[in-house]
């Protein structure tokens, strides 16, 4: 099958909706699938091919009929963020062409909803041909009131063996500071400067470190923050590291702490949560969709009890280390197996490659329990 993907931010761009997409295609490739990926160019035309890391992608300044009659995909699938200017544009232009189209949203339309009828006036998202889905349920829930139509739940997903491959025991910890991590885009929307609050709280109750990797614009207002409050020895600054230094900083870290309240999904935090690390997040966010309150972490209402129950992991080992040991033991089930099942069965409800043999499917299906239900 021949799939194209279509977003307006792509690699050397480091960020969820990058990084899932690279790891959907280079996935789909191996099961034998045709794969190109066509990203928002910001120049007047189409520019050659431009590999990222081994990989090919089409740099476009649209995805219009003459691409989608050179492209030939079998399906297109469209991955959006809040402001996606160049992917919604590829949907609508698929969708007119008779192509079948998956659209998933990366991001929280809490606010787009609040817009509905302006939202369906001028884009007609309503009535588009196309088969809508969302990264978690929480997000999903807003895509429907946009939309007006239904929405699947395709989740991201994580490298099960990888990321366990750098869980650390709880005892191997005992003798250093806890350490509370954090990975995200420094971004007013992913709430940096209440990240760094929360930090300072639980700084002035209880001994303890932070570590924060990621980068993006709020980066100064933090550096500032950080250094006005006196908490340099406390809060490092890591800036943005591969995905080997993330994992190696799982396995010296103690808690999880993901700040935003609008987390479509939250992928770094699965990939603590796989580690072993015990996450604090919003209860309302996508984190809450793989994690329980009092099993996988602690969810908080607000920032308030944010920072109550960073300072409850950090100062109780023992609480500490009854999550961390069931993190450890209970696989989450966001795989990329599922994840990859998930997508091909939204494909073929789009109408793609409905005659056609799906390795990915065909795979899934094989795989049943005794109980008659697929894992």
């Amino acid at each position: 099958m021949k799939i194209l993907h279509v977003t307006d931010s792509y690699l050397p761009c480091v960020g969820g909706i990058e990084l899932h997409i690279s790891d959907l295609a280079r996935l789909q490739r191996q099961h034998a699938h045709d794969v190109t990926v066509a990203a928002w160019s910001l120049g007047s035309g189409a520019s050659p091919e431009t590999s990222v890391g081994g990989e090919q992608v089409r740099r476009l300044a649209r995805v219009g009929r003459r691409e989608l009659a050179s492209l030939a995909p079998d399906v297109v699938h469209i991955h959006v963020s809040i402001v996606s200017p160049f992917a919604l544009s590829a949907a609508a232009t698929a969708a007119r062409q008779g192509i079948p189209t998956v659209v998933t949203v990366h991001s929280w339309w809490k606010d787009l909803a609040r817009v509905t009828p302006l939202i369906r006036s001028s884009l007609g998202v309503h009535r588009w041909p196309v088969v809508w889905s969302a990264v978690s349920e929480q997000a999903a829930t807003y895509v429907r009131q946009v939309v007006g139509a239904p929405v699947d739940v395709i989740p991201n997903a994580v490298d099960l063996e990888y990321w366990r491959a750098g869980a650390a025991e709880p005892e191997s910890t005992a003798s250093r500071l806890p350490t509370v991590l954090s990975v995200m885009r420094l971004t007013t929307l992913k709430r940096t400067l209440p990240l760094a609050r929360i930090l300072h709280t639980v700084a002035e109750r209880t001994p303890m470190r932070a570590v924060v990797i990621g980068d993006g614009p709020s980066r100064p207002a933090l550096e500032t923050y950080v250094r006005r409050h006196g908490l340099q020895d406390r809060v490092i600054l890591a800036g943005q590291l591969d995905r080997e230094a993330v994992r190696r900083a799982m396995t010296t870290s103690s808690v999880f702490l993901a700040p935003a309240h609008r987390e479509s999904f939250g992928i770094a935090a699965l990939e603590a949560r796989t580690a072993g690390l015990p996450v604090v997040a919003h209860r309302g966010s996508g984190v809450a969709s793989f994690v329980r309150h009092g099993h996988e972490g602690l969810l908080a209402r607000d920032d308030r009890e944010m920072a109550e129950h960073v300072t409850t992991l950090v100062r109780d080992r023992a609480v500490r280390e009854q999550l961390s040991r069931h993190n450890r033991e209970q696989l989450p089930v966001q795989t990329w197996a599922a994840a990859l099942a998930h997508t091909h069965r939204a494909y073929r409800a789009a109408g793609a490659d409905q005659t056609a043999a799906d390795p990915i499917l065909d795979r899934e299906s094989s795989k049943v329990s005794p109980a008659g239900s697929s894992h």
